[in-house]
């Protein structure tokens, strides 16, 4: 069985008509206090079964926002894990801008790190086995920032390579969240990058899908998204 996690697919995601982009996410400016509170919190669903979870804790440090995120996965057959997955990354923002980014990742027990540095116009990206330097700004595929939704490049954390995408609004649908549902636009990564990101009228990251390398979806389900109290998980 191949339940790896796909690298063109978990990834964290042009502005449409369905979502008015606050200000502080137009200039990409993050304010995730004002949205989230201190943390995000998701269960992770595959065929029904919750098989794993992804947290994004922010903590204002002087003039400096650090952001940790986790997305861990585990898939039991029978008796015995067939595939498991843990991913981390510690980013730092200053002025609404990515200043440094590291990631590491476990891939079922294959390894992969990222560290990502700005260096006045430029960021430099280290992987294990090469490094280059890219034009500054640039956004990571981390989802909880919307001001992503208006860029065609974007820094894929699980690769450390720059892909060229085009976001496409498809419409509204109500999300459940831990406030109750809300209403929340659908968008389609297209490009480089598969995959589908929900976000509320606020800009908030409430719901995401994509596909695994065995073409199963795997679907984010909000615990907590809208700054409420956590709810509990449905098994």
């Amino acid at each position: 069985m191949m339940f790896r996690i796909s690298k063109i697919a978990p990834v964290w995601l042009l502005a449409g008509p369905f979502l008015a982009v606050p200000a502080e996410h137009a200039s990409g400016t993050p304010e995730p206090g004002n949205l989230y509170g201190q943390s995000i919190e998701f269960d992770v669903y595959r065929k029904g079964a919750r098989v794993g979870s992804h947290s994004v804790e922010f903590r204002p440090e002087g003039e400096i926002l650090a952001v940790d995120s986790r997305f861990r996965l585990k898939i039991d057959v029978l008796f015995f894990t067939a595939y498991a997955f843990d991913y981390r990354s510690q980013a730092q923002w200053r002025d609404g801008l990515l200043v440094d980014l590291r990631v590491t990742v476990d891939d079922n027990g294959d390894a992969f790190s990222l560290v990502a540095e700005r260096q006045g116009g430029a960021m430099r990206l280290t992987r294990p086995k090469d490094n280059e330097t890219v034009a500054a700004p640039v956004l990571p595929t981390n989802h909880w920032n919307a001001a992503v939704l208006r860029e065609s490049r974007v820094l894929n954390t699980l690769t450390g390579r720059i892909n060229n995408v085009e976001i496409v609004p498809e419409g509204e649908e109500i999300v459940p969240t831990e406030r109750g549902p809300v209403r929340a636009t659908r968008y389609r990564y297209t490009g480089d990058l598969q995959n589908e990101v929900w976000y509320d009228s606020a800009g908030r990251w409430v719901k995401m899908r994509f596909k695994g390398k065995d073409g199963t979806d795997i679907e984010y389900v909000c615990r907590r998204c809208q700054g409420g109290t956590v709810r509990e998980a449905i098994n």
